[in-house]
């Protein structure tokens, strides 16, 4: 008696287009596989912790407040560097989402994250509700929309802002610009997963647009939907949570239609 056939996997057709930094895809690639899709893993940006006496002076200021506020792992890791995490009895210390929070768990530091992994999810902890008055270490990097710092001030919190890392823009290497220009000429298989404001713009500056723009998004946020619409994406999707796995299950409810799979 022949073997039934196992079900597709619902993006078995599709390639997920990873923006992170390098040596960061890892986590995606998993939830990627178990959906049946291949990653392909383009690196546009890429971490530059800061090492200097500004990065420093800022770091121990923050350090040293009420409450100190991580934004992404890698400021974690690139706030290790710069000096010991060690936290008071009488601090409290939060993770703008659960991959800060691991982060800081693994330095052996307990941070309180927000269920909603964002700015505003942050903004509506009860840690940070009644913050008149208090210091706020913030850890962080330049850019993103700023919304943390005036939210806190229009609190009456003092920010205490710690630059400790950078993106930067990076060329693609030869054979991640010639596997991108492969899967390209596919764009309807494939699904762009958007993570970073400043990652999709650097792979905008050196790819080729027009057929990018034909990719599916994913976006981590309403932020993010919304930045890739201005750049002239039309298939989005929403995640509720930026972790991959849920961004993926996002992408299968939006795109994976018996018309594209």
């Amino acid at each position: 008696m022949p073997r039934p056939v196992a079900p597709a996997l619902p993006l078995h057709h599709w390639t997920v287009l990873s923006l992170r930094p390098r040596g960061q895809h890892g986590a995606l690639r998993a939830a990627a596989r178990r959906l049946g899709a291949r990653v392909l893993a383009t690196s546009p940006i890429a971490i530059a912790a800061l090492d200097d006496a500004t990065a420093r002076t800022a770091l121990a200021a923050a350090l040293a407040a009420d409450r100190v506020l991580f934004t992404s792992p890698n400021a974690v890791r690139a706030a290790m560097r710069l000096a010991p995490l060690r936290p008071r009895r009488d601090q409290t210390w939060l993770a703008v989402g659960d991959g800060t929070r691991r982060a800081l768990a693994r330095a052996g530091i307990a941070a309180i994250a927000p269920a909603r992994m964002d700015s505003e999810g942050l903004l509506d902890l009860p840690a940070l509700a009644n913050v008149d008055g208090l210091r706020i270490g913030l850890v962080t990097a330049p850019g993103g929309r700023g919304v943390l710092a005036p939210s806190l001030m229009t609190r009456g919190a003092r920010v205490l802002r710690a630059d400790v890392y950078q993106r930067q823009a990076v060329a693609l290497p030869a054979r991640q610009r010639a596997a991108l220009e492969n899967a390209l000429l596919a764009p309807e298989h494939l699904l762009l997963v958007a993570s970073s404001g400043e990652a999709l713009a650097a792979l905008l500056a050196q790819a080729d647009a027009t057929a990018l723009r034909r990719c599916a998004v994913v976006a981590a946020s309403p932020r993010l939907a919304d930045a890739a619409r201005a750049a002239g994406f039309t298939r989005i999707a929403t995640a509720s949570d930026p972790r991959p796995a849920p961004l993926l299950q996002a992408a299968v409810a939006a795109f994976a239609t018996p018309d594209l799979v």
